[in-house]
């Protein structure tokens, strides 16, 4: 129960979790593979919908020159390690602009699209 307790604490606190669409395999894929328009999207947070039950996110950070530097993010809106294993998910680190350079940072990914940039 112990090692469920953030994967649970996720769900709750996903906003309208039960209203969102549900996503498959397919739909992320497709998502991922989708153009998008970098000045439209920069410093963006949307909610996709639900996958395995977890709420999925993309954000679109970008830092200095803005927005030629946007980045997409498509990730669970959980944190990487156990949570993420039982969701079905895989932590993967990504570069996200950050000031002038670009930091590391790990999320939990839908495995369709864990190698999707």
């Amino acid at each position: 129960m112990k090692r469920l307790l953030p994967f649970l604490a996720a769900l709750i606190a996903t906003p309208a979790a039960a209203q969102l669409p549900q996503l498959s395999d397919a739909d992320l894929t497709a998502y991922a593979a989708k153009t998008y328009d970098k000045a439209a999207m920069m410093e963006q947070h949307v909610t996709l919908g639900v996958h395995n039950g977890v709420a999925v996110v993309a954000d679109f950070p970008c830092s200095d020159v803005c927005p030629d530097y946007t980045t997409r993010i498509i990730h669970y809106a959980i944190g990487p390690g156990p949570a993420c294993t039982a969701a079905g998910g895989v932590s993967v680190v990504r570069m996200v602009p950050y000031s002038i350079a670009e930091v590391e940072k790990e999320f939990c990914v839908p495995k369709v699209v864990a190698g999707a940039r």
